[in-house]
């Protein structure tokens, strides 16, 4: 069974730094597309980060510039580097995998909670 641990969240104050991590296994993770998405109370989800399995990243104008995605084929393991954290960043942070001509082959990670503080 195909498992997404998701690590690194916290609370932290304003303009501080986090990385999260989201480690999979049994998949063939090289070939998958990696993203981050975040969801705060009473809102819609949405994605923060996305590369694909090809090294294509795209980064919302909402935090381009203060986040960073990343990945490591060898660990099997996707990272979400934040900076310049803002309270509105506050969140739960979900990884998702995803491969397939319609993305049919998708995972979620159980999410990690963010809270910046003011």
């Amino acid at each position: 069974q195909v498992q997404l641990v998701e690590s690194g969240g916290g609370l932290v104050h304003h303009g501080a730094s986090l990385r999260l991590s989201c480690a999979a296994s049994k998949i063939p993770f090289r070939v998958y597309s990696v993203n981050w998405y975040r969801q705060a109370p009473g809102k819609q989800r949405e994605l923060v980060a996305g590369l694909t399995s090809g090294g294509v990243t795209h980064i919302p104008d909402s935090v381009q510039g203060r986040f960073t995605i990343s990945r490591d084929d060898a660990k099997n393991t996707v990272y979400l580097q934040m900076n310049s954290l803002k309270p509105e960043d506050t969140a739960v942070y979900f990884c998702r995998l995803a491969a397939g001509w319609n993305d049919e082959y998708e995972y979620w990670g159980q999410g990690t909670q963010v809270t910046v503080s003011s």
